[in-house]
Order: structure tokens, then sequence, then C-alpha cells
């Protein structure tokens, strides 16, 4: 018997996404969100959900998808990592999808140098691609940490060339 994995299928921009079933807790329209000062542009900030303090990425935003308004068809997907929720808005929510385990490639080597190695495969599904998703990885703080320092520098880089510019 072939083993399968179980798959939370979601769409962020044209492409289709999956995380483990595993690892969602529930899915939710999107609530108002309260900002948290001094967050990466894609950490939307925190929502309650039913008493529970829970932080709220924008996967668009993270992916770097233009159009990152937030619509009514959106959803939040609240997934729990390391003991706690987080919340990851995505353009919608499709379905469960079975992929067998010897449908699921290894994600290109450019993933990895692109610095998308939360990337962990794709699954091929009746014709389309599937980008698996390690939670661990999109969540780590460290990862997160480190796109915003890069951010940061950029900025600074951006700030000094004007200033060289306009002297």
């Amino acid at each position: 018997m072939s083993r399968e994995l179980h798959i939370v299928g979601f769409q962020v921009g044209r492409e289709t996404y999956g995380v483990p079933i595993t690892s969602l807790h529930e899915i939710v329209r999107v609530p108002e969100i309260t900002a948290v000062p001094d967050a990466p542009d894609y950490l939307e900030g925190v929502i309650n959900l039913r008493g529970k303090i829970v932080s709220v990425m924008d996967l668009r935003k993270r992916f770097g998808v233009k159009e990152a308004q937030i619509k009514k068809h959106n959803r939040i997907l609240v997934v729990e990592h390391a003991g706690r929720l987080a919340g990851l808005i995505v353009d919608s929510a499709s379905e469960v999808l079975k992929i067998p385990a010897d449908a699921v490639e290894p994600p290109p080597a450019v993933f990895q140098e692109g610095g998308l190695n939360c990337v962990t495969g794709l699954g091929k599904v009746s014709g389309r691609l599937v980008v698996l998703l390690e939670m661990s990885k999109l969540l780590a703080p460290g990862s997160l940490q480190a796109k915003n320092e890069n951010g940061e520098k950029k900025a600074a880089a951006k700030s000094e060339a004007r200033g060289a510019a306009a002297k």
C-alpha cells in the first residue's frame, strides 16, 4: 500500500500551495487585525481567536505577490507550530488533497538558493503542481528576522543613494 500525504490546499496569487493537514487548527474569515509596531511588512498583526492571541502573517506579502489587499474571500489558515497558533492570510482555501508519496518531487535547487527553504516539495495532483510548505521553516523566527534585516539594509542603502543623488 502506498503512503499518501494529506494536504490542505490553498491559493496565493495564481499558485496552489499546501501544508500538512496535521498542522491545521482551523480556517476562519479575516477579522479585524490589530497592528503590531516594528513588525516586518508581511506580519499584519494579531487577532483574538476565542480568547487566544494569534499572530497573523500575510502569505501574499511574504511571497512577494503584488496585489495584497484583503478581500471578502480571503481566509486565515490558523496553524499550530511548536505549540503556538499562527495565522496565514491566503487568497482562498480550496480543499483537502490526498497526494501519493511517489507523486511528490523534491524542490529544485534554485528554491534553496533563492532563500525559499520553506518549500519541501512539489506535489503532482490532477495535472497541476502544488507547492508543499514546511511550517517550521515558514514560521521560524530566524528566517523572518533574516528577511527583515535584509529589507532594512536595502532600505538604508536606498536612502543613502537618494541622499547622495540629492547632493
